[in-house]
């Protein structure tokens, strides 16, 4: 490292420590976010340096952080992305490939989802020509069951496209199983659950494939980004190809002839010896993150852990000291799966002496930010009234969740001070309206 940029990275270590506000928690003034990214000097460190060496598009912090996490989550291959949308995306699409021959999810065909749920899972679906199969969901846990997926499977139905609730694992043993069964595509939507496990085994290992986004309200923040993960190497490649523009050609940025026939190819009805780096053989995007997120990325990775046990901390001492409050459903991880939490959820009893927006008001009154779940039951938006779908059965709980579900903070930066001032502040609501 030369001396000019040691000095530099010095002073932004110096910047960033000075910075910090030291205030301190001030109960009503200080707000606490429902989410948000926690960053350190080296996360600073880490963005200042990738920019001073200027990579500003995909190059060795992409790689490595690709290898990295896709070692993390125990699958073969990661690929970034822009979002955890573009993932979501990407993931879909390469489900309809025409390499995957008579697998490959046609236009009408079925994939099975959750209406309470956050928009973009479902749109991948409806962007594809494809007919999302709406399923309701328990209350407490947020997820469908097995039982419920089972239900819905009809002749016409080729996968399933489930987002673990809030960091809460839905019963994605049983449902990988009924995917087998019926030979059908699973994807995991595991953007609000790294770390998360079922059975022992982490969340986003037991699907073909699986996404993760790096936005601030996550588990690690890259600014924006996401991924998609596989353990199948052919799907991995569509998945490459769709991101990289729909080329078929495998090159990194800046590389060229890496499978050495580079001007051999004849492919379509292109001439013999086409340049290979400009064939493409699906109709992609370009949905690439840059070296400056994954920079951030890898700093982020290497507290993930930490990161993790603070969400399952923090959401113990709203759990412990909520409990037994009259009119709240207080939320139950799905038995058998340990939650690496991405909020506390909350259900207004319909027959409480109060509604949920009163209690909500009172808390953004003190500024403790709430959040709906997502957006209550999807089938009742206007994007999607007059979208294809299937609903499989009664919707009622994710009706319930529309009107009477919120959610508050569990993310790493919130203080056992803040947690605290959260739970007396619901306490103090619940009681007063209890005894009137």
């Amino acid at each position: 490292m030369s001396d000019h940029k040691a000095l530099a990275l010095d002073e932004v270590r110096k910047y960033h420590q000075e910075q910090q506000d030291g205030r301190g928690f001030v109960p009503g003034v200080t707000e606490i976010w429902p989410s948000g990214a926690t960053l350190d000097e080296d996360d600073r460190v880490a963005l200042v340096e990738a920019a001073l060496e200027m990579r500003i598009a995909a190059g060795r912090s992409s790689r490595a952080f690709e290898s990295a996490f896709a070692r993390w989550m125990r699958r073969r291959k990661a690929h970034l992305t822009n979002s955890g949308s573009s993932a979501n995306l990407l993931a879909m699409s390469s489900l309809t490939s025409h390499l995957l021959e008579d697998r490959r999810l046609r236009p009408g065909d079925e994939v099975i989802t959750v209406a309470a749920g956050f928009p973009t899972t479902v749109n991948p679906i409806l962007q594809n020509g494809l007919v999302p199969v709406f399923v309701d969901v328990e209350l407490g846990t947020y997820n469908t069951t097995a039982d419920r997926v089972a239900r819905a499977i009809g002749p016409r139905t080729k996968a399933i496209m489930i987002a673990h609730a809030l960091g809460n694992p839905f019963e994605v043993a049983e449902v990988a199983a009924l995917a087998d069964e019926h030979d059908l595509f699973l994807i995991e939507d595991n953007c609000d659950a790294v770390g998360s496990t079922y059975r022992g085994r982490l969340t986003g290992t037991f699907g073909e494939l699986a996404t993760v986004s790096f936005y601030p309200a996550h588990h690690l923040t890259m600014g924006e980004g996401g991924c998609v993960l596989t353990s199948n190497l052919a799907l991995a490649r569509i998945v490459e190809s769709l991101r990289d523009w729909g080329r078929d050609c495998w090159c990194e940025p800046g590389e060229s002839n890496t499978c050495f026939k580079r001007f051999s190819y004849q492919m379509g009805t292109l001439p013999e010896g086409y340049d290979h780096k400009y064939i493409f053989s699906h109709v992609g995007y370009n949905l690439k993150s840059t070296d400056l997120q994954a920079a951030l990325g890898l700093t982020q990775l290497a507290k993930l852990d930490g990161f993790c046990a603070a969400r399952r901390r923090n959401w113990r001492r709203l759990k412990d000291g909520l409990d037994g409050l009259p009119w709240l459903l207080l939320p139950e991880p799905t038995p058998g799966s340990d939650p690496s939490w991405f909020g506390f959820v909350l259900t207004v009893d319909p027959e409480a002496p109060f509604s949920r927006a009163e209690l909500v008001d009172f808390l953004e009154a003190r500024k403790i930010g709430t959040r709906r779940l997502f957006a209550g039951n999807l089938t009742r938006h206007p994007a999607y009234i007059d979208q294809p779908h299937r609903v499989a059965e009664d919707l009622a709980n994710s009706d319930i969740i529309t009107d009477q579900t919120f959610w508050v903070g569990v993310y790493p930066s919130l203080t056992d001070e803040m947690l605290d001032y959260v739970v007396s502040s619901i306490t103090e609501f619940v009681r007063a309206r209890h005894r009137s």
